[in-house]
């Protein structure tokens, strides 16, 4: 282990190992002496954008639960009995005046996994209009348009299977959007040694969402009826949108409020990775070996993630017998301990960074390491243990607390190997000069190419 240094010379105090845009040779600006930073406001508000963004992701999980006639699955379900019944008695009753439906598993499994037919579509898109137009209105809309269609999800589902399905992939075309967008204003208001933490804090609020969203669900169902799941969470998705346009701005130069001494730090720190890149490197970026890890990285990680995410609650009710109520807190429990995950590993791995002088390639090959091995080898663990209620709930949650070290692994690792885009008048260094790094010759592409590669996230 190398020993904490004070204060390392170099820009990111890594140039020497890396040698990628992010590591020049330019003085450091001193951290802005401001009581509440706006690139920190922004990170708040862009935490709870990402938690009602999961929030109407999932709760129809836990609410088809709900809105399956359970005879038609426990006819058709063989190994339901293969464990005992779990859940006691409760004293209060089930509100039933919510309406059921005679969906079988197959055309569960085409309503749940509706919702991702349209989130592809929209991803390479929306990295390319956030570089150019910015990504406030575009993630702002992005929900938007998620909270108002899940408001219709009661009168879709009355309408038929078709209509459920249409308009769960509607949802997926808006939320599609969110996190190209976000990566485009990161890239404008991040500074380097901050990278870690300040995305870990916004995308944290998706873990966040899920924890909260699961159990209130499940409560809404118990309580009311499932219809209010969408209602709520629909509001509360309108609410957030009114409150991000007002106060988030695309740029720390066009924001209303932010300090002259905050945005001369932010803009310094980014200074010497601005790129003058104007066309598309297609070539180089197809050739790119660390672009293409990138990709394999997301889709394997993101495969088992949102599997667990999408289909959890059914597998509480129909493997481990699980009532609505214990359903939402136990399919909550490994998403709080990813939130945690998430919020610590931005911390370390910012200060292995900027205090024991850890490369950035270090630190991503390390916590990608980690989130990737630790979560598959509890879930597999999981295959095997039959019907130990406690034993599974454990298994689930540890390994979806180790994937939360993938948010300051490869998941940000996008910002590391490529430059921004021009956004202030400083002068930015040429493709020459950028093609004359030794190790990442991938380091020309825009900021915008980035969004390519985010295959399912």
């Amino acid at each position: 282990m190398k020993s904490p240094v004070p204060d390392p010379a170099p820009s990111d105090g890594e140039e020497g190992e890396d040698r990628t845009p992010l590591l020049q040779r330019a003085p450091r600006a001193e951290t802005a002496p401001v009581c509440c930073p706006a690139r920190y406001n922004l990170a708040f508000l862009a935490f709870f954008g990402f938690f009602v963004l999961y929030s109407l992701r999932v709760n129809l999980s836990v609410a088809l639960v709900d809105m399956v006639d359970s005879n038609t699955t426990a006819a058709e379900n063989r190994t339901a009995n293969e464990c005992a019944e779990h859940a006691a008695p409760i004293k209060v009753l089930h509100n039933q005046t919510g309406k059921k439906y005679r969906w079988d598993a197959e055309t569960q499994g085409w309503i749940l996994g509706s919702f991702f037919y349209g989130y592809i579509i929209t991803q390479i898109p929306a990295g390319y209009v956030a570089s150019r137009s910015g990504g406030k209105l575009l993630l702002g809309f992005g929900i938007l348009g998620t909270a108002v269609f899940t408001l219709f999800t009661p009168l879709a589902a009355d309408f038929g299977v078709g209509a459920l399905v249409a308009l769960r992939a509607l949802e997926g075309l808006g939320e599609g959007v969110t996190f190209p967008a976000m990566h485009a204003m990161w890239s404008s208001w991040a500074p380097p040694l901050e990278r870690s933490k300040l995305l870990s804090i916004s995308y944290a609020g998706a873990q966040l969402g899920t924890v909260v969203s699961l159990p209130l669900s499940g409560i809404i169902c118990y309580y009311m009826n499932w219809t209010y799941v969408f209602y709520l969470f629909g509001i509360v998705g309108i609410i957030w949108f009114i409150l991000w346009i007002w106060l988030v701005s695309d740029t720390p130069e066009t924001h209303k409020t932010i300090s002259p001494y905050e945005k001369e730090y932010i803009l310094s720190s980014l200074r010497n990775q601005l790129s003058s890149q104007k066309s598309v490197p297609w070539i180089p970026m197809l050739k790119s070996l660390a672009l293409w890890a990138i990709v394999v990285a997301h889709f394997s990680y993101n495969w088992t993630f949102y599997t667990l995410l999408t289909l959890l609650p059914t597998y509480m009710k129909e493997v481990l017998r699980f009532n609505i109520q214990e359903n939402g807190f136990l399919s909550a429990v490994p998403y709080l301990g990813c939130w945690l995950c998430m919020i610590l590993s931005g911390q370390a791995a910012d200060n292995l960074r900027a205090k024991w002088n850890f490369s950035t390639l270090c630190v991503r090959r390390v916590f990608s390491l980690i989130g990737m091995i630790g979560p598959a080898v509890f879930l597999v663990a999981a295959g095997f243990i039959g019907c130990d209620y406690s034993l599974a709930v454990a298994f689930l949650t540890i390994s979806t607390t180790l994937g939360g070290f993938c948010s300051s692994g490869f998941s940000i690792n996008h910002l590391d190997i490529a430059p921004s885009l021009p956004q202030t008048e400083a002068s930015c260094m040429s493709i020459s000069q950028l093609l004359q790094k030794e190790r990442h010759p991938q380091s020309i592409l825009a900021e915008w190419l980035i969004y390519l590669i985010i295959l399912s996230k």
